[in-house]
């Protein structure tokens, strides 16, 4: 495809975006922005949560696992299906029944205004730094595609990708983010299954038998028992993979958000059941066309790609589906899912990210209502802005992002696990006023740990179970500061 053919593409991917945004967007009240008036059905959040959920990540970086990893990723993916009912089972009823519109108020009321805050800030700064991973990564892709042969700079795609977001997010705020999830979500599994049929084609294989093909059966062993040391240990991956979800999910504004839209508990408990479900199953998608991307560069004699020294495992599929002569179909769906999951998770993270700071900072829920909207407003533009700086700065790092945005999780949801875990689990009240010095400290704790030398701890590699190391600190940490109730 052409530049001008890619261009015109996107626009009109956009365009529908805009339209739906239009209709979902004619009232444009803090009711409807927030918490969509509680009228979404179930099945079309669920549906769009599996796209918001895989984001860039999946669609670019974890098909690249496969060259290290083999399936060692569904062993955390297993972990968070554990975690979904969990969250399914405490958090949504919790915040159901506190009809909170920021999860992090539930804080606020187990604890006091300090914890309130140190949770929403901690948020903050996971969200920010997750969705600018995440935007970073996919940005990088288009710019490999489309831009880089138009000498457009690296920065000049992020601003335009972050103006269009708030485009279509202005106004209808969450309730459009539910309907344009679910089509980005159809748009990247669209993308996935075509280039699998494509590949599988070129491979001269049948579908029914990819397999039982010995090179595929090569890269896809899926459990990893025999070296406790070592990164992709199962139970490091498991256990990590529900603290993860738990984190990142339950304990998330972007994602409850959307929960939180649906009519009732029990509409919203279908809506994580079957999300949990379908996003097993799209994994498992996923890493399939990881492994084939793999066997067809060996057969086929495709480079991975090189940029600025480092090797891009993340940027394998974009260069086999626009290079390698297997057809405009695949080149289309692949720029259509490509852009999708860039705006999938970036949307729906701006319109949390600007949700938590209006709420949790601003108390813009106790200002006169002819305030509200006008601020509301002028904290959406100041996240898009911010989001375009952080996204810019990540350009600089070099790694797997998906590798990258676990570990900096790993560590900035750890505070949130240990407060609501202890707020959950205990009865005792803490000196609140030290909540945010008892986050901060975990966090440092948590990295002297896993910085220790190799005379100290030998082989071992730590992974997800960072957080939930982090987490265990500062409950123990508030522990220390807390009394009887």
């Amino acid at each position: 495809m052409t530049s001008t053919q890619i261009l015109l593409l996107i626009a009109a991917y956009f365009g529908v975006l805009i339209l739906i945004s239009y209709f979902t967007g004619k009232d444009d009240s803090n009711d409807v922005f927030f918490k969509a008036k509680k009228e979404s059905p179930w099945y079309v959040v669920a549906f769009g949560m599996v796209g918001a959920s895989l984001s860039g990540v999946t669609f670019i970086s974890v098909p690249g696992l496969i060259q290290g990893q083999q399936f060692a990723y569904m062993q955390g993916v297993f972990g968070f299906f554990v975690g979904y009912l969990i969250v399914l089972l405490v958090l949504l009823p919790l915040y159901y029944r506190l009809n909170v519109t920021s999860i992090y108020q539930y804080l606020e009321q187990r604890f006091g205004k300090v914890s309130y805050k140190t949770g929403a800030f901690f948020f903050l700064l996971s969200r920010v730094t997750g969705a600018s991973f995440r935007l970073f990564l996919v940005a990088l892709a288009m710019q490999y595609v489309v831009f880089e042969s138009l000498g457009v700079p690296f920065s000049v795609t992020v601003v335009i990708s972050i103006l269009l977001i708030w485009l279509y997010t202005n106004r209808g705020g969450i309730k459009t983010i539910v309907w344009t999830d679910t089509l980005q979500t159809l748009a990247m599994l669209t993308s996935v299954v075509v280039a699998i049929v494509l590949i599988v084609n070129k491979l001269d294989w049948s579908l029914s038998e990819v397999f039982q093909k010995e090179a595929f059966k090569a890269k896809s062993q899926l459990f990893f028992f025999d070296d406790a040391n070592s990164k992709i240990y199962f139970w490091k991956y498991f256990i990590g993979g529900i603290f993860i979800t738990i984190a990142m999910t339950g304990l998330d504004q972007d994602m409850m958000q959307k929960n939180l839209t649906c009519k009732n508990p029990k509409e919203a408990k279908k809506n994580m059941l079957s999300m949990s479900i379908l996003l097993v199953l799209v994994n498992v998608i996923f890493l399939s066309l990881g492994a084939l991307l793999f066997i067809y560069s060996e057969q086929f004699g495709v480079t991975i790609p090189v940029v600025d020294g480092v090797t891009r495992n993340d940027l394998l599929f974009p260069e086999i589906a626009m290079n390698q002569g297997l057809g405009k179909g695949l080149a289309i769906t692949f720029i259509i899912g490509l852009i999708a999951a860039a705006y999938s998770s970036a949307d729906s993270a701006l319109t949390a990210l600007t949700t938590s700071f209006s709420v949790d900072f601003l108390n813009i829920e106790k200002l006169p209502l002819e305030q509200q909207k006008p601020l509301r407003k002028k904290v959406h533009i100041g996240v898009s802005i911010l989001l375009i700086i952080v996204v810019i700065i990540f350009n600089q790092l070099e790694g797997s992002v998906v590798s990258n945005l676990f570990k900096f999780a790993t560590f900035t949801y750890g505070p949130l696990l240990g407060l609501f875990a202890f707020g959950l689990l205990t009865k005792r009240s803490i000196n609140d006023k030290y909540a945010w010095f008892i986050g901060l400290a975990s966090i440092k704790l948590t990295y002297l740990i896993t910085s220790l030398p190799e005379s100290i701890i030998g082989q071992y590699q730590f992974h997800w179970e960072i957080l939930p190391l982090n987490g265990l600190i500062t409950f123990i940490g508030l522990w220390i500061i807390s009394k009887r109730s």
